[in-house]
């Protein structure tokens, strides 16, 4: 197999957003009379897209109500981010690791439950718009893990599946990768655990930057072998 695609979620994996998330996620439901999910609830949607998430969250209630609480997350959102109150930082490692792909023969891409606009944003806030090819959202139609978001990028570049690696923090970017026939990279350092991206379909996990370009290797290698079954 010849990489020639990497995909990389955004928050959990480039970035760490995890207080901007849960911050504006505990205002919003406040806001709207309803008692905050606990912080490791809120994490444990970060990856799909918002209103689907918003309904896990608050499965009690329907549509209209997780409407509701979706604009008032962006309205919060976009209020903390013109206070300079988001923080949304890099994980130790990925910008090096960003330029030395950019840098190769490999193509970047962007796959993330944010909508365009934040994608864009934190992308841009870092330097690191320029490096990725694609980028595609949580406003491009299903979110993860439907692999229809996977699908959209891959068209974009002309990448078959089995030249695509997914790069991601949660279970969702594992499942979405595997159904969309790509191969799925874990980060360990995100909002999902290790042993729970090995479940949900992950060819192989890894704990820092420094091990990505072996971790794609790894994941080469186990796509290679899987389909010559």
């Amino acid at each position: 197999m010849s990489l020639t695609f990497l995909v990389f979620d955004c928050d959990g994996t480039l970035v760490d957003s995890q207080h901007a998330i849960t911050t504006a996620m505990t205002q919003a439901f406040e806001e709207n009379g309803h008692t905050p999910p606990a912080h490791h609830e809120i994490l444990s949607v970060v990856g799909i897209s918002l209103q689907p998430a918003i309904a896990r969250l608050l499965p009690s209630h329907g549509d209209d109500a997780h409407e509701v609480l979706a604009e008032t997350y962006k309205e919060v959102f976009s209020a903390m981010r013109a206070r300079g109150d988001i923080g949304e930082v890099l994980y130790e490692g990925a910008r090096e690791a960003v330029q030395r792909l950019a840098a190769g023969d490999s193509l970047l891409g962007v796959a993330t439950g944010k909508s365009r606009r934040g994608a864009e944003n934190v992308l841009r806030e870092h330097g690191l718009r320029d490096h990725f090819i694609s980028i595609r959202t949580a406003d491009d139609g299903p979110g993860k893990p439907n692999p229809h978001m996977l699908h959209l990028a891959m068209g974009d570049v002309g990448a078959a599946p089995h030249e695509t690696i997914m790069i991601g923090d949660t279970t969702y970017d594992m499942e979405m990768a595997r159904a969309a026939g790509a191969g799925a990279l874990g980060v360990s350092w995100g909002y999902h655990d290790a042993g729970a991206l090995h479940a949900s379909g992950a060819h192989h996990v890894i704990d820092t930057f420094d091990d990505l370009e072996r971790g794609l290797s790894e994941v080469s290698l186990r796509m290679t072998a899987g389909s010559k079954r």
